[in-house]
């Protein structure tokens, strides 16, 4: 999905991009309730916040429905932001890591990009 905002970056319009990603937790009562714990406001490492900030998300929500998770990602520009290399935010993924699974097929991508099958505006993006 694509939209026209106005940056932070100096203020000139370009576009937001939306992006889904899939990922599947351990699938255990006690696991889920720790992650979802540690998703909530004001748990998330504030450097990882501000790393994402800094990479053009404009705002990111993740979804679960049972052990599935679903991840909205908008953010500045046409592609997504490339990875992070800051060393804290390696850390909060590997302690992640215990909470997490891979997408069967998926063995190297934590979080599956997802294809869009339906739009209603019926917009390329």
């Amino acid at each position: 999905m694509e939209i026209q905002g106005t940056s932070v970056d100096g203020g000139k319009d370009r576009a937001i991009s939306r992006f889904c990603y899939a990922l599947d937790l351990v699938d255990d009562a006690q696991l889920i309730a720790e992650y979802e714990d540690r998703h909530r406001p004001g748990a998330v490492w504030p450097r990882v916040l501000q790393d994402l900030r800094d990479r053009g998300f404009v705002e990111m929500t993740i979804w679960r429905v049972g052990p599935s998770l679903f991840m909205i990602c908008d953010v500045w520009g046409l592609e997504p932001p490339p990875a992070s290399n800051d060393p804290d935010v390696a850390a909060w993924e590997l302690e992640m890591d215990r909470y997490q699974q891979r997408l069967p097929g998926h063995f190297t991508e934590k979080w599956v990009p997802m294809q869009r099958i339906f739009s209603l505006t019926g917009r390329d993006r």
